[in-house]
């Protein structure tokens, strides 16, 4: 029985090792430079309006560069900046609104950056991205839970490519965006789904 099960946890051993080894060589890319492929990302921001529903706002102008470790992942860094005067709602008398100085102020405050101060390897592809989120010229710390869904070589682009999932969540007066809240949720959802893609 001793044998049976010694041999039983040395297969399962075999097994795991090889699984590893072969999940590593489908995730594996090279360290260095990469871009967000700008026909492949989404950042989202949802709020609650009333309690009735849950609108959705889409930043339409962005660009993201990270630089990629690929040996330690927690070494690796990630800029984005968005245009303030992007926001779409689907409604051009809102979006005015959210460009306003009553919001944005995109007139006065054009970009919205967050940069990475740190990143924590969570294991399972999961990540958890601290970093400084500036709005209208108030900085403050946002952390991002990051799912990285596949890194590997895009058939279609033939380069190196990395694709993650993020979510947070912010209180919106923190950067002074506290109009009508607490009526329109001062809670604000961020969603964000990238495509990354090797600079050469």
């Amino acid at each position: 029985m001793q044998q049976f099960l010694t041999r039983g946890l040395l297969v399962a051993l075999f097994s795991s090792v090889l699984l590893t080894q072969q999940v590593a060589a489908e995730v594996s890319v090279p360290s260095g430079s990469y871009s967000v492929d700008p026909s492949h990302g989404y950042i989202n921001l949802s709020y609650s309006h009333l309690g009735f529903s849950h609108p959705t706002i889409r930043v339409t102008g962005f660009d993201a560069d990270m630089t990629l470790d690929a040996e330690n992942i927690e070494n690796s860094k990630v800029k984005v900046n968005m245009k303030a005067d992007s926001l779409d709602s689907g409604v051009e008398e809102f979006d005015g609104h959210l460009t306003s100085d009553k919001f944005f102020d995109a007139a006065k405050f054009p970009t919205i950056t967050f940069v990475s101060s740190s990143v924590k390897d969570k294991g399972d592809g999961m990540l958890s991205i601290d970093g400084d989120l500036t709005i209208k010229g108030v900085t403050k710390p946002v952390t991002m839970e990051a799912t990285l869904n596949k890194a590997g070589t895009n058939p279609m682009k033939k380069v190196a490519a990395l694709g993650f999932s993020a979510t947070s969540t912010i209180m919106r007066s923190d950067w002074g965006l506290g109009e009508n809240a607490p009526m329109v949720s001062d809670e604000v959802n961020i969603s964000i789904e990238t495509e990354f893609l090797q600079n050469k």
